[in-house]
């Protein structure tokens, strides 16, 4: 089989008493299942880094092809790797391992590193030096660097819901696929450039795999600001953690696999979905419009016996419904017979329309000839209190789902959502505001209980602030071109019924 391609990227500053020997124990026996090449990045130092890392390109004894750069204006340290992972993907290789010059990490445990990525275990495979119980400090890690490693490793994990040993080891080995996958090049280009790619690999689904590797602290200069690190992780960390719960959105954390759905059902507490089931009786006939994966008309299926019509731009992985029509609403609902049905759903849709005005136009008219049928619709608070706080901040941010949807066109308060369905033909039976669905932003539990309950009790005393989410019961009523209808139809029966008594 043929051999995968190895980068083993060397960052170095100010390195020319080390940057030899660190190259010197990269172990030869990888050369027996790997293809391997070594890049060394010079960033700007004003020593003979850049000179002794070119003269070990003629070494006899090194077994490895070696390649130098000399960046003109120094990156940092963040951005020195985005050059040489860069470098890892114009070239084709497989995994790009990232060692310091200044010999901090040990290149002799770069085989046992690259075995999960070989056998395809892991994207990103740290080397993590708080594995071995107080083996860090016995290899002289200084007791303040422990217990800051050590605490805000605590913080992040609680933050991004992980169990990492450490975020904090520069020893990290890549598999270049996954590098291609996310946008490493938005990050920092200072030290914490190294928590910014790891939230990033997580938002992605991607797998991190730690083993321990030694400790050791030498005379090596240390060039990182503690304070100035540590507020720097704190603030990635929290940025990463907000937006996935759409309070925050940020570019470079935009991550998310495709595919990979973001919705997830809400049956389990008070919601859109719990309020849907509640509602609608055993029986019915209900259509889904936008029902993405299906999972309301499945439970209505399951629970209520009711039979199921979904609609929505993409088909269904699982045929779980009753009958399924792919169309984008975009493009209206011709053909699509919503006024055969008790009821038609609109979750969270509308305001994703291009025209919802022009929809719901349509959508009257085709349920004005089921007078009986009902639309239960539902959408985001734009008004809900942790968006007026934000913009009260400075902050307006868009998200990958929320109520700031980056593909939402339009945004409704409790009032603007009752003017539109009303001047589109529909009388209001019932507005409910619905809490935020904590339970699914910080699990299932009694805190995420809690808030709910106090969301729920706040929804009752002011609705336009504390709801997250408003759903609207409605009846269509009948149009202008109906009512003609009817009066044609009832006129020539009258007409009909006098003709017969008169003969």
């Amino acid at each position: 089989m043929k051999k995968k391609r190895v980068l083993i990227f060397v960052v170095a500053y100010h390195a020319e008493t080390t940057i030899a020997n660190v190259v010197r124990r990269i172990p030869s026996a990888l050369r027996d299942k790997y293809d391997v090449d070594v890049l060394i990045i010079d960033d700007a130092s004003e020593d003979n880094t850049f000179a002794r890392s070119h003269e070990l390109t003629t070494r006899p004894d090194i077994p490895f092809n070696i390649h130098v750069l000399f960046n003109p204006v120094n990156q940092g340290y963040g951005g020195n790797q985005k050059l040489g992972y860069r470098y890892a993907i114009e070239n084709g290789y497989d995994f790009v391992a990232l060692l310091h010059g200044d010999g901090q990490y040990a290149p002799e445990r770069l085989l046992d590193l690259l075995e999960p990525l070989a056998g395809g275990e892991a994207a990103l495979v740290l080397g993590s030096r708080m594995m071995t119980p107080k083996g860090a400090l016995r290899g002289g890690m200084p007791l303040y660097k422990y217990a800051g490693n050590k605490i805000l490793t605590w913080i992040q994990n609680k933050l991004l819901r992980s169990h990492l040993s450490e975020f904090h080891s520069g020893y990290r080995i890549y598999s270049v696929r996954a590098l291609e996958s996310i946008p490493f090049e938005r990050n920092s280009n200072d030290f914490h450039f190294d928590t910014e790619i790891i939230i990033q690999l997580m938002i992605a689904k991607l797998p991190i795999v730690e083993l321990p590797i030694p400790t050791y602290y030498g005379d090596e200069i240390c060039r990182v600001n503690g304070i100035r690190y540590a507020l720097s992780v704190l603030k990635a960390s929290v940025r990463g953690r907000l937006q996935e719960l759409s309070l925050f959105y940020d570019r470079r954390y935009d991550c998310v696999p495709a595919g990979f759905s973001q919705y997830s059902p809400k049956f389990s507490f008070e919601s859109t979905h719990s309020f849907v089931i509640g509602v609608i009786p055993q029986g019915s006939t209900v259509i889904d419009l936008g029902c993405a994966a299906g999972y309301m008309g499945s439970a209505l299926k399951e629970w209520k016996a009711c039979r199921v019509t979904g609609v929505d731009a993409f088909p269904l992985r699982k045929p779980t419904l009753d009958a399924f029509y792919v169309r984008n609403l975009n493009e209206g609902l011709d053909g699509i017979p919503v006024e055969e049905h008790d009821f038609v759903l609109l979750l969270d849709v509308l305001e994703h329309l291009t025209a919802p005005e022009k929809f719901l136009d349509q959508l009257r008219e085709k349920l004005s000839l089921n007078p009986k049928a009902e639309l239960i619709i539902s959408t985001g608070n734009v008004a809900f209190i942790i968006t007026r706080l934000m913009l009260l901040c400075g902050q307006f941010n868009y998200g990958k789902r929320g109520i700031l949807d980056l593909t939402h066109t339009r945004l409704f308060t409790f009032r603007s959502f009752k003017r539109v369905l009303e001047q589109s033909g529909f009388d209001v039976k019932e507005v409910r505001p619905v809490p935020a669905p904590f339970p699914l932003a910080i699990g299932d539990n009694f805190v995420s209980r809690l808030l709910l309950s106090m969301n729920s009790v706040l929804c009752r005393m002011w609705r336009g602030l504390f709801g997250y989410q408003m759903i609207v019961r409605a009846q269509a009523r009948p149009t202008v071109a109906s009512l003609l209808r009817d009066a044609h139809a009832e006129s020539r029966a009258r007409v009909e019924s006098m003709e017969t008594v008169s003969h």
